[in-house]
């Protein structure tokens, strides 16, 4: 038992305890979330990711939460990428990025316990067809808005400014009213202000979502996401994953496909949902010109993260303004039928009291 804590309180202080226990981050015991875990059990696993494992996990005062562990790496390694991670998701606050909830330092590398987001990633509800919550162009829009908004405060807002480095609809997760979360900051990268770009000492990211111009240079630019976030973008919008399988089982690449099929007019072929009205395919057209934009092979021609959030708030409102119109005029049309079908059912001989 002595030898343990010793070893406890040697990671604990190698992992930079003494100054991180006095940050408004609370500190986690090892055992405190072995028992949330129930031992890190299998059942419990969220997913995987470069860094390691995230687990579900269930604390004394019935908070749930997400614990990310490593892999067991290189210890070095690891907890670079976490010092990298903690340093990122500490000053990180917005409604649409992911909490970091606290930390432990008792391990080898430490662990970070984020905010748990109940409703999964945005894959799985663009890709489980029995899922409802993306079957309406409403939803699809907002959630796309709330997302770019995330990126735009990680570019534009952020002090330091961050580059996420690894946009794809695995790392965007919906909460309990499906709010678009942004998560996994594993390959992240901290600017300096006023710079834009950074040379990667070794590419990062998820093919399919990766900009091909820092696949070819290895520089990493805030531009990088802009291309990473079109390609979600066109994952929403055709409910496909890049380098998909057609239906002929051929391997087709999705962005290619996407930009043909709106170069052609067959746009509206390839969607993965149904436009309710004239109004709304005006809006899906302008997302899906927007995506195009996104996935230009020049970064410099790309639009900015800002512009990207702007255009989606913009459309975003036009559409909740449509909606309510829309409400509106049922409404009006319904109380007319009420009001007709009283007079007509109302007899000739009725007794008005008198006030």
């Amino acid at each position: 038992m002595i030898c343990t804590k010793r070893i406890k309180d040697k990671n604990f202080q190698e992992n930079g305890g003494k100054f991180l226990k006095n940050q408004r981050v609370r500190i986690f015991s090892e055992a405190e979330l072995a028992k949330a875990t129930n031992n890190y059990a299998d059942d419990q696993k969220l997913g995987e990711g470069g860094f390691g494992s995230v687990y579900k996990g269930v604390l004394t005062d019935n908070t749930v939460v997400a614990v990310k562990k490593s892999k067991g790496m290189d210890k070095a390694q690891m907890n670079a990428e976490f010092q990298k991670e903690m340093s990122i998701v500490s000053q990180v606050n917005h409604r649409n990025v992911v909490k970091l909830l606290g930390l432990c330092l008792e391990t080898k590398v430490p662990l970070l316990v984020y905010e748990f987001i109940s409703n999964g990633t945005l894959s799985k509800h663009i890709h489980n067809k029995g899922s409802r919550i993306l079957a309406s162009w409403t939803n699809r829009l907002r959630v796309a808005s709330e997302a770019a908004l995330a990126l735009d405060y990680l570019h534009s807002l952020a002090d330091p400014p961050v580059i996420h480095g690894d946009v794809k609809s695995v790392n965007i997760l919906l909460d309990s009213n499906y709010t678009a979360k942004v998560a996994d900051f594993g390959a992240s990268v901290l600017m300096s202000p006023g710079q834009t770009d950074i040379l990667a000492t070794k590419i990062q990211g998820t093919l399919g979502y990766l900009d091909p111009e820092y696949l070819m240079t290895g520089i990493l630019t805030v531009q990088s996401d802009v291309y990473s976030f079109g390609v979600v973008l066109v994952e929403l919008l055709t409910g496909e994953m890049p380098n998909s399988i057609s239906k002929s089982g051929e391997k087709r690449n999705l962005i290619q496909h996407f930009i043909s099929a709106l170069e052609t007019n067959n746009l509206f072929r390839i969607l993965d949902f149904q436009a309710a009205d004239e109004g709304e395919m005006d809006e899906i057209e302008a997302v899906a010109k927007l995506s195009k934009g996104c996935l230009n092979s020049m970064g410099v021609n790309r639009p900015t993260m800002k512009e990207v959030s702007d255009e989606l708030a913009k459309l975003k409102a036009l559409h909740q303004k449509s909606l309510a119109q829309q409400n509106s005029e049922e409404t009006e049309h319904l109380l007319g039928e009420s009001s007709h079908s009283f007079c007509k059912n109302a007899s000739p001989h009725m007794n008005h009291p008198r006030l």
